[in-house]
């Protein structure tokens, strides 16, 4: 593992390199896509800087939620210790990202900048959304790797990590490289929706076809995570739960296009 890089006599977080170069090309992406609706650069900057603090604040803030215990013993010590104690102890509380609050806060970020932002559609927003996610997140989770979370369970197969001062636990144990396994995942749905989008299939759903694939992709990869960090209920991860409620959603949103498709059909 390297959880650290350095580079020009400074070390840099592998993770926070790898979730910058996939923003990076993420926004490439949409500049490029983002011409069919006749919209500049400007316009696709304004809309990644509304989802990057979407990102930014719904990650940290589902983080928080599962490491609840933290959050509630750091407000409790509120002028019973000392300031530098307590940044230690938020820092620590709300210092991890989850992709689920990731990706619903850049969301909300993208839905609250349309409401305001005429020129950039939110239908169009949402399909531009849908294909840069699985990019973005294809070198998240190459980041996990190397930076040692999100690991998997101990196996007979994977990768054997001898250092990593960050997760102590992972040291000596081979474990499935679940990281680059979602990696490979949602590569492989990114260049899906791409397809789907330069073919114009599934306009103004691109994000439901998005969401159905990756939920059940997910589900399935927490069975092989070995971090108990993210949280368990009932044999199941947070991350499952959210994977049901949003799949559940997403299989209405299906029924309901699927029942109106033949009335559409019918007008025309």
């Amino acid at each position: 593992m390297h959880p650290v890089i350095h580079l020009f006599g400074r070390a840099f977080g592998t993770y926070g390199l790898c979730a910058l170069v996939g923003f990076a090309l993420a926004f490439i992406v949409v500049w490029r896509l983002a011409k069919r609706y006749g919209n500049t650069i400007d316009d696709v900057l304004l809309l990644g800087i509304a989802i990057g603090v979407g990102l930014f604040l719904g990650g940290h803030l589902l983080y928080a939620i599962t490491r609840a215990d933290l959050v509630v013993k750091a407000f409790g010590d509120i002028g019973r210790e000392s300031i530098e104690v307590w940044y230690v102890e938020m820092a620590t509380a709300f210092g991890g990202m989850v992709f689920y609050g990731g990706f619903l806060g850049g969301l909300v970020g993208l839905l609250i900048f349309t409401r305001f932002y005429r020129d950039l559609k939110r239908e169009n927003a949402l399909d531009l959304y849908a294909v840069a996610t699985p990019l973005f997140h294809t070198f998240g989770r190459i980041g996990c790797f190397f930076g040692g979370c999100c690991f998997g369970k101990e196996s007979d197969w994977g990768f054997l990590v001898r250092e990593n001062r960050y997760y102590p636990e992972m040291v000596g144990v081979v474990r499935i490289p679940v990281q680059l396994i979602e990696s490979g995942c949602n590569l492989l749905l990114f260049v899906c929706l791409f397809v789907l989008f330069l073919k114009r299939k599934a306009e103004r759903e691109l994000l439901w076809v998005y969401l159905t694939a990756y939920l059940a992709i997910r589900f399935t990869l927490e069975f092989f995570r070995g971090d108990a960090i993210r949280g368990v209920r009932f044999g199941l991860s947070t991350s499952q739960w959210i994977s049901i409620a949003l799949f559940a959603a997403a299989f209405v949103h299906w029924i309901l296009h699927y029942r109106k498709k033949p009335t559409q059909n019918a007008e025309t």
